[in-house]
């Protein structure tokens, strides 16, 4: 199936499912959405329950075309529209997309390259492991531990580990069943372990958040990019910790510059009386200025100075908030 055609009818799909889903057809209240391709038991092989009790489907009608399901959908809120309008959205053909982007084409259709990705840092896996293991609920146990996979793939994370991890939430799992037919079992883990796949590393982050059934805040920096949003926090950081407050406790060295920086014509004597650090110590920094690059506990600090301009701008607005 195209990726496009996946896209349309999951959003078709969860729309259906909110339909559907209400105090007559589930004892539960959020609604449990799955993605187009979430696999079935084949008719004739054993359920849940065992092979005693084979799984059974009924033929109702005949087929039924997308606009007849659109139909089911209310109009009244936009979701009708927001889906025709997806279904309906113009895509260039295979033959258009290889005249105006010949590139493209001999890289992903001739040569069959895969869409470059970021390898994103193992602090997302184990923030996921930590969220499914405490917040999980019956109902999408199943698609936690899938998108844990998910996750190990895009982490760089080895398949080894991400057994290892997905195995050990087994039995806590199957522990919240509170019925026999809804038991996890060892087969849910091994499928969902099948999304460890390059091919779903660009799962989307809001269908996580619906097959999962938990929140994903999305980082917020007032619409700004993030090297823009950085460079603005750490300007303000610059400004309300001089002296690098916000890093820990400054070191000798740091605090006999910082107060030969207060103090240009202060002696020695002087420093050691202010600061209490031991003469030696004074002596040993007090013409070694800390280098302009630290790195510590993790983060990189650059010693900058304050320039005139910006000087003159907090001392008028320290004044106007005098006034």
């Amino acid at each position: 199936m195209y990726p496009y055609n996946q896209k349309c009818l999951k959003e078709l799909k969860y729309s259906l499912t909110r339909q559907i889903w209400n105090r007559y057809t589930s004892t539960i209240k959020e609604p449990q959405v799955q993605g187009i391709l979430q696999g079935f038991r084949v008719v004739g092989s054993g359920s849940k329950l065992g092979r005693e009790y084979p799984v059974t489907a009924y033929r109702l009608g005949g087929r039924v075309t997308l606009e007849e399901l659109l139909e089911f959908i209310p109009d009244s809120n936009g979701e009708q529209q927001q889906l025709l309008g997806l279904m309906r959205k113009g895509r260039l053909s295979l033959a258009e997309a290889k005249e105006k982007y010949p590139d493209w084409y001999e890289r992903r259709i001739v040569k069959k390259e895969r869409r470059g990705r970021w390898t994103v840092k193992r602090d997302l896996y184990d923030w996921w492991l930590h969220r499914i293991a405490d917040e999980i609920r019956v109902g999408h146990r199943f698609y936690g531990i899938m998108t844990l996979a998910i996750y190990a793939k895009k982490c760089g994370i080895s398949e080894e580990e991400l057994r290892h991890d997905a195995f050990s939430l087994l039995k806590p799992y199957d522990d919240m069943s509170v019925e026999d037919i809804n038991r996890f079992t060892k087969d849910d883990v091994v499928c969902a372990l099948e999304m460890f796949n390059e091919d779903y590393v660009t799962f989307p982050r809001d269908d996580i958040a619906k097959v999962s059934g938990l929140t994903m805040p999305v980082n917020k920096r007032n619409w700004r990019k993030q090297a823009e949003h950085l460079r603005r926090a750490r300007a303000v950081q610059m400004v309300d910790y001089p002296n690098f407050e916000w890093a820990g406790r400054p070191s000798a060295q740091v605090r006999v510059y910082v107060w030969r920086r207060q103090h240009p014509e202060g002696r020695k004597a002087d420093c050691h009386r202010d600061t209490g650090l031991d003469p030696k110590t004074i002596r040993k920094w007090w013409d070694c200025p800390p280098p302009a690059v630290r790195f510590k506990n993790g983060h990189i600090t650059v010693r900058v100075s304050p320039s005139q301009e910006l000087s003159d701008l907090l001392l008028e607005d320290l004044k106007q908030g005098e006034e």
